[in-house]
């Protein structure tokens, strides 16, 4: 389920509000081992994701690196060749 919560830090461009929502519906989904709140439940997994999201922009705004950006392109077709590597049938 966390798979898809991927590093937002020091990449050029920066992170997108779609990105980190995507990562905070992510958290509040694992912590709460549910993919989809009841009814019932809704209204406080919802704001739950807000307050990650928002907690998630505050942190990364805050943090400094003296390392140079990633590429987004970069990164993405290194995660491709780790995942083919580690996936590929004999």
């Amino acid at each position: 389920m966390c798979r898809n919560i991927r590093t937002l830090h020091n990449f050029e461009p920066v992170a997108t509000r779609d990105e980190v929502h995507d990562a905070a519906l992510q958290y509040v989904r694992k912590l709460s081992g549910s993919t989809k709140p009841s009814r019932a439940n809704e209204e406080a997994f919802d704001r739950a994701v807000d307050e990650v999201a928002a907690a998630t922009e505050r942190l990364l705004e805050s943090l400094v690196t003296s390392a140079p950006p990633k590429d987004r392109e970069v990164e993405a077709a290194k995660a491709k060749a780790r995942a083919a590597k580690r996936y590929a049938t004999v």
